[in-house]
């Protein structure tokens, strides 16, 4: 949920993707994470963003080199709505800042990916399992992409993985009959892990906290 994705002025929105049910998930996004924050649950944000010598973009024959030079022109200067000058999906700019309804905190864990997938060649594993986390609520955009990446490689380290459909989007294919957006919800349903929603996961815990009072009682 970065600005290069869900922002006015971003990558995407530059590109002229429709961006507008990205910023829809930003509030149903923002209220799930802040319950997560007052019931300590460990809170990681994953950022898309290369290095400015774009080395770990891929070999020069790569798929993902190849595909976002010519698609998004990664790398490719601009000035930001912020005014500030930066590059396309490059580390540390304003493209790469998470969108500002959503900034992280001093006690979220904050990494950065080169690929769809947030496990590919990240610490991801290395912080949930230091953690001893098992249980992933997943958010985010996009959801063919970024997101199901995520899950299925969460699926396959055997992480169990909820996937929150208001609280992701995705603009490819969003005006089909059936958008991509519904059938990797509908995969991770009967495949790779559960789906709810923003409203049913804050139930759900104000239900646990209750629970937990009454015992305290």
């Amino acid at each position: 949920m970065q600005n290069d994705f869900g922002s006015k002025g971003g990558m995407f929105d530059r590109a002229g993707i429709d961006i507008s049910g990205i910023q829809r998930a930003v509030g149903p996004t923002a209220r799930v994470i802040a319950a997560a924050r007052d019931l300590r649950m460990p809170v990681v944000y994953l950022k898309m963003g290369y290095s400015s010598d774009l080395s770990d973009l891929g070999t020069s024959d790569a798929p993902n080199r190849i595909r976002h030079l010519q698609i998004f022109r990664v790398g490719d200067s601009m000035t930001a709505p912020d005014g500030s000058e930066c590059r396309i999906l490059i580390r540390d700019t304003w493209g790469t800042d998470i969108v500002s309804d959503l900034k992280p905190e001093a006690e979220d864990v904050v990494l950065y990916k080169t690929r769809f997938s947030g496990f590919y060649d990240t610490e991801l594993d290395t912080v949930l399992k230091n953690a001893d986390i098992k249980y992933l609520v997943v958010t985010g955009c996009t959801t063919s992409v970024c997101v199901e990446s995520t899950i299925r490689d969460a699926f396959f380290r055997d992480y169990h993985c909820i996937l929150l459909t208001d609280c992701t989007s995705e603009p490819i294919a969003s005006d089909a009959s059936r958008s991509n957006h519904d059938a990797s919800i509908t995969l991770v349903q009967i495949l790779f892990g559960w789906t709810s929603t923003a409203d049913h996961f804050l139930k759900a815990i104000e239900e646990r906290v209750h629970e937990r009072v009454e015992l305290a009682e």
